[in-house]
């Protein structure tokens, strides 16, 4: 992200960089970010282990990832996160704390992906469709060798500092 700040506070805004005022969020190459949600999907373990996670596979992709997804045009983050889950894996979630955002590019355009913890419902049952076909249940070290892509990984730590501050 570019830094931001007022002049008469010693730093100059972003604008002398960009050409834009301060506080856009898009990127340098001016493309507006991708705007994304998804969760931290949790449950009490079976095993008699702390927590489990649920880690997605995406076979268009051929990933493994939280759920998540783009929100519609002026949703709001949170309910965009639940409902993507909903969506992706048939299960419901009670939403937590909000973990750190996760920034990457996507074809040359910035994507931004807000996630929040979130405890699911245990009643309900993984359901395989189009964009997820295999979900897993995992304690946090397993979880965090299987998922793909590595700022994924760093929301597994994330979830269980906000647990355990919980």
């Amino acid at each position: 992200m570019v830094p931001t700040g007022s002049p008469g506070a010693g730093r100059p805004d972003a604008s002398h960089r960009t050409g834009r005022p301060a506080g856009d969020r898009r990127g340098l190459g001016g493309a507006a970010p991708v705007r994304a949600a998804g969760c931290v999907l949790w449950r009490r373990a079976r095993s008699g282990g702390p927590v489990e996670i649920a880690l997605v596979h995406r076979p268009r992709y051929d990933d493994w990832s939280h759920p998540k997804g783009k929100l519609k045009r002026g949703e709001d983050p949170l309910r965009g996160a639940v409902r993507e889950v909903l969506e992706e894996t048939g299960i419901g979630c009670l939403p937590g704390p909000e973990l750190p955002t996760v920034r990457y590019p996507v074809r040359g355009r910035p994507k931004e992906v807000r996630y929040w913890a979130a405890e699911a419902d245990p009643e309900d049952v993984f359901v395989p469709n189009r964009e997820v076909d295999r979900l897993l249940w995992l304690p946090p070290d397993p979880a965090r060798g299987l998922l793909t892509h590595h700022h994924d990984r760093a929301l597994v730590d994330a979830l269980l500092t906000a647990l355990r501050a919980g």
